[in-house]
């Protein structure tokens, strides 16, 4: 499922207009995009928790060539499923 797909189900579920729905799950987005900017932790109840994970400096290897390479350190966006989630997605299979 997309995010258009997302939006439009969500929005018909509840009989609300797609474009209102679209505003409200941009603005979420928005939101938890700008508080991992801000370095933040985002933590949804029962769904799960999003934060940045920052990558120190490492010598890495180029595939091809097996040459060695200074990789800089960096920040990446990790996404953990909540316990409560990850259970209910057990049971259900």
């Amino acid at each position: 499922m997309n995010k258009a797909q997302f939006i439009e189900k969500l929005a018909s579920r509840n009989n609300i207009p797609v474009k209102v729905f679209e505003n409200v799950v941009n603005t979420i987005l928005k939101e938890i995009k700008d508080a991992l900017n801000r370095k933040s932790r985002v933590e949804i109840r029962g769904f799960g928790s999003f934060s940045v994970k920052e990558y120190k400096t490492y010598t890495g290897r180029n595939p091809k060539t097996g040459e060695k390479i200074e990789v800089g350190k960096k920040s990446a966006p990790i996404f953990k499923v909540s316990k409560i989630y990850k259970n209910d997605l057990i049971k259900e299979r």
